[in-house]
């Protein structure tokens, strides 16, 4: 039987998913596959992860097919992106940088997440160095030092 507690979780986590999904459309944003097919499951992902102090916000979930999410592991956003790309997929460096700099931007407001604000920056800083047909955001608190 279902603890009560696991299914709130679950219809919270649903509730999340279905949220991005109409955020960023259905498919997985590193190697483009349409989600919600059997052979395809959705998941969420944090853009910054959590060992590197990215919150549980909204602002840091991005739609991925279990298999990116898994395979990405711990690697940056950059790192991964440049992978995908090796491997003939279909990334989306359009939404992992909108990602980035929504989370920065709910970290301004909200404050906090010490950890995750170099990281963010620095991404940040490399993503737009490899697509700079992408516009910035003009983000306060994630400084743009010289490479």
């Amino acid at each position: 039987m279902e603890d009560a507690g696991d299914s709130q979780h679950q219809e919270a986590r649903t509730a999340r998913l279905e949220r991005i999904l109409r955020r960023d459309g259905p498919a997985c944003v590193w190697c483009g596959r349409r989600l919600g097919d059997p052979l395809v499951p959705a998941t969420t992902e944090h853009v910054v992860p959590r060992v590197k102090g990215g919150p549980s916000w909204i602002e840091n979930e991005v739609a991925a097919c279990k298999r990116c999410n898994g395979e990405r592991g711990h690697r940056t956003p950059a790192e991964w992106l440049d992978e995908c790309e090796r491997r003939g997929w279909d990334p989306s460096p359009k939404l992992i940088i909108a990602s980035l700099e929504r989370l920065a931007q709910a970290i301004e407001r909200r404050g906090g997440q010490r950890r995750a604000r170099p990281y963010l920056a620095s991404q940040l800083r490399r993503l737009h160095r490899r697509s700079p047909y992408i516009p910035r955001i003009e983000v306060r608190g994630a400084p743009d030092r010289p490479a």
